[in-house]
């Protein structure tokens, strides 16, 4: 049985810490947006802390977010961004307050090395999203849909895609999160099982013969094979290839997914870009893709 933390009501407490990357730039922004949402915002060590590019030391970010793991009156935790570095302090951390009492944990990019544990490891449903570094540049639909998952309020996704997916409608537990984090991952105890599931993956940095050989190991391990469906979000801010490498994300994803029959979506909107819509991995979908129109709906 998936877990699902309860959701958020006004004068609840959240969590902000930087389990990775350091923040150059105050994020008063962010704060105030979750303060009007009605949330009481408590901030950790990490949020003001520097050691070297990280949010001061390994220990200090495992133990910053190890007391709000702990304390029971804190509802959730969101990560003030990502990076680098979760991946080096997600084996030092003790879950077992968090599980007796689980919590939303939230964020996106590096985060996903703690969402996928919450959902392998724990069973936990958490949730890919804005982050309050990335809050100032967010749409208002993200942000929005960001405060919908925290406080319980079921959002339906509509757009039109400007590349053509495989058509299907299915119903499924979403999964996934950064591609290159979700490989990082593979093999370890924070390994999330796609089968039966739909796959959600976005990138951003990335060149296109990394995202090639990234979904050429997922399909050589089986873990295309069995997918309800497969939602591709963006794959933007490509890295320069000094030899044009001759097939565009999209393509490079579709040759890896087109002999299987699951419905497959491009250009979602969420990953590493301004309309990045929260995604609550562990949760119930509905996916319906009919041409280049997709709609998710959360059941």
């Amino acid at each position: 049985m998936i877990k699902q933390p309860p959701y958020l009501k006004k004068g609840d407490k959240i969590a902000i810490v930087c389990p990775a990357k350091k923040l150059p730039n105050p994020i008063d922004k962010g704060i105030e947006i979750l303060e009007s949402w009605g949330l009481e915002v408590v901030l950790g060590e990490t949020v003001s802390a520097s050691h070297h590019q990280f949010s001061g030391s390994d220990e200090l970010r495992a133990k910053d977010i190890q007391q709000f793991l702990d304390d029971a009156s804190v509802k959730a935790i969101i990560a003030g961004r990502g990076g680098y570095g979760t991946i080096r302090i997600i084996d030092e951390l003790d879950f077992t307050a968090f599980n007796a009492n689980p919590k939303w944990l939230i964020g996106f990019s590096d985060i996903t090395i703690l969402l996928s544990h919450a959902f392998a490891k724990l069973n936990t449903q958490s949730i890919h999203g804005q982050m309050p570094y990335t809050f100032e540049e967010s749409t208002p639909e993200a942000l929005e849909s960001l405060r919908k998952a925290l406080f319980g309020e079921n959002d339906t996704y509509s757009y039109e895609s400007e590349v053509s997916g495989r058509d299907g409608a299915v119903e499924g537990v979403l999964v996934g999160g950064n591609l290159t984090l979700l490989l990082a991952v593979e093999g370890s105890v924070s390994e999330m099982d796609f089968d039966g599931k739909i796959l959600f993956i976005e990138d951003v940095g990335e060149h296109e013969y990394s995202i090639d050989r990234m979904m050429r190991t997922l399909k050589r391990k089986g873990k295309l094979a069995n997918l309800k469906g497969l939602v591709v979000g963006a794959f933007n801010e490509l890295g320069e290839e000094s030899i044009y490498f001759g097939q565009t994300p999209e393509e490079v994803i579709w040759e890896q997914v087109k002999g299987y029959d699951y419905p497959v979506c491009f250009g979602f909107p969420s990953g590493h870009i301004a309309d990045n819509r929260a995604m609550v991995l562990g949760k119930s979908v509905s996916l319906i893709v009919e041409g280049k129109k997709v709609t998710l709906n959360y059941i």
